[in-house]
């Protein structure tokens, strides 16, 4: 049953099927979230085997177990009557939605049977492109700033947790906490529970409490409650190729904030060379040798980043935050406003769609505003040249 709350039911007439189909495709991939796998549950203890072995023996990660039924699901997906929708524009696109799901269930399928997986991550998330790979290199060449005392990890998750529910006091939506022992960042939104998971293990910075605020609330969560609001459920399931529109305007929304830092950007930068060194056919033990071994990275650090891109297979999500980052800022020193890319998890290529849509009544006006959008805070003026000259 379609709900019609909020909604024009003039809308739902004159497109019954692509309301009816958009609530098929919701109630088969809602349940399916990518990361929610693909984080290795023994993280610590293999991170400590890898250590006490010189860095020789690879790490072997254990991931949650499928609870879903993978060629089922396909079945289901691809048995939507597609050709009841006489918009073409509105079709194609939802072949478009069905593809992507499609792609990303055979991701979740595969994870940790190596190459199995790497090809199918490489469908949806794509490689470092050379342009990528020298922006990464450029951003490299600039010195490490001094940490300052905003830098020093001194407060717990049980801090975090009360400095998020503070920072999202300006939001007019719920923040649902909960600690985790098995994910790869110290924080990330889960769009299907609409919760932020703090890693129970972790210790923050001052300056990384922010950095987090901005990325995971001011833009992943107010993308994920953006979405729920719209009409249509793919609003909030995702468009295709959503990652690097989300990943660059949750950066974006740090820099606004006055949290980014060249440091932060290095990490950005050495997600870029850790994916490029798996197109290149490095093991585990290559990556973490690259990034310890000849960029000096502190072992932690490495293997973090080596981790998020071997894992499942070998993963190059971790790419599309610079190049993201670069098409956002791009656009924002055009003078271009950012609400249709923060309607959901909705991608830059999909924008005229958006557009055409609020014309149509199939998409409303955003709920809620990113609050860093509104002013730059950003006072580092080297952040600012290193930005405007990515290629």
């Amino acid at each position: 049953m379609i709900k019609m709350e909020g909604m024009g039911t003039q809308v739902i007439h004159q497109y019954p099927n692509v309301f009816k189909i958009d609530a098929n495709l919701d109630r088969l991939v809602k349940k399916i979230e990518l990361l929610t796998y693909l984080n290795p549950q023994n993280i610590e203890k293999e991170k400590q085997r890898f250590f006490a072995s010189k860095y020789t023996e690879v790490p072997v990660f254990k991931y949650k177990k499928l609870q879903f039924n993978p060629y089922e699901l396909h079945r289901q997906l691809f048995s939507q009557r597609l050709e009841l929708i006489k918009d073409e524009q509105i079709r194609k696109f939802y072949q478009e939605i069905i593809y992507y799901y499609a792609n990303m269930i055979q991701c979740i399928e595969t994870i940790g049977q190596g190459k199995k997986f790497y090809y199918n991550s490489l469908r949806v998330y794509g490689t470092p492109t050379d342009r990528d790979v020298q922006n990464a290199r450029f951003i490299l060449h600039f010195k490490e700033e001094e940490n300052t005392g905003d830098m020093v990890k001194k407060y717990s998750p049980e801090d975090a947790k009360r400095y998020f529910e503070k920072y999202v006091e300006q939001y007019n939506f719920p923040l649902n906490i909960s600690y985790s022992t098995s994910i790869a960042a110290d924080a990330m939104v889960s769009n299907n529970t609409q919760s932020l998971l703090i890693k129970k293990n972790a210790s923050f910075s001052k300056n990384q409490l922010l950095t987090l605020a901005h990325h995971e609330i001011g833009v992943h969560l107010v993308t994920t409650y953006n979405g729920l609001a719209q009409p249509l459920k793919v609003f909030s399931n995702g468009f295709p190729k959503n990652v690097e529109t989300q990943e660059g305007l949750a950066v974006f929304s740090e820099y606004m904030g006055g949290a980014l830092s060249l440091n932060r950007l290095k990490e950005l930068a050495y997600r870029v060379i850790a994916s490029d060194s798996l197109i290149k056919g490095f093991s585990f033990s290559d990556t973490f040798d690259l990034l310890h071994g000849q960029y000096k990275l502190e072992k932690n650090h490495a293997f973090t980043i080596t981790m998020r891109v071997h894992r499942g297979g070998g993963f190059t999500k971790d790419r599309l935050y610079l190049s993201g980052l670069r098409k956002v800022y791009k656009r924002y020193k055009n003078g271009l406003p950012m609400d249709s890319l923060i309607t959901g998890k909705v991608s830059l290529e999909h924008e005229d769609i958006i557009l055409r849509w609020t014309d149509l009544g199939l998409s409303h006006p955003i709920t809620h505003f990113n609050a860093a959008f509104k002013e730059n805070l950003n006072t580092n003026k080297k952040l600012d040249f290193i930005l405007d000259n990515l290629k």
